[in-house]
């Protein structure tokens, strides 16, 4: 995997992201790949938030993982500034090489330099394979999750 960057996205990088976003069963009902425009507003106000960190793993050019890294200052665990992971895909072709596992471990390290006591993910409760391979990473199912669509 040395042959793997991990950078910063670029608004260029947008059509694959969504692609990816798009491309499970889940992601296929609430993805619109063909109007990339509210991604374009999304990806202006993230790339102009400096708690917001888009990634994208590239190999010989080409965008094939991403994730969503956000700190959060907060008030409780003693002061304690967290991490939320959302968004981490890895393109078909490369899901089961340890692409995955690259990026959380980016994730990890990078909270850890940018002084976060924890780092927390939500997965949909539908997707136990993710939920598997979250945990042999270290993560806990410590709490019970809630939405309200807006």
């Amino acid at each position: 995997m040395s042959d793997i960057e991990i950078r910063r996205a670029t608004e260029a990088d947008l059509p694959a992201i969504v692609a990816m976003l798009a491309d499970d069963p889940l992601g296929a009902t609430r993805e619109s790949p063909d109007d990339l425009a509210p991604y374009v507003a999304a990806y202006t106000a993230l790339a102009a938030d400096p708690n917001q960190h888009l990634i994208v793993a590239a190999r010989e050019g080409r965008t094939i993982g991403t994730l969503q890294l956000t700190v959060i200052p907060g008030l409780s665990r003693r002061g304690a500034t967290r991490s939320i992971v959302e968004g981490v895909r890895v393109h078909r072709e490369g899901r089961g090489s340890g692409l995955g596992t690259q990026l959380i471990e980016w994730a990890i390290a990078e909270s850890r330099a940018l002084g976060c006591g924890m780092v927390q993910l939500t997965s949909d409760a539908t997707r136990v394979d993710a939920h598997r391979f979250y945990e042999r990473l270290g993560f806990e199912a410590s709490h019970l999750g809630f939405k309200l669509m807006l």
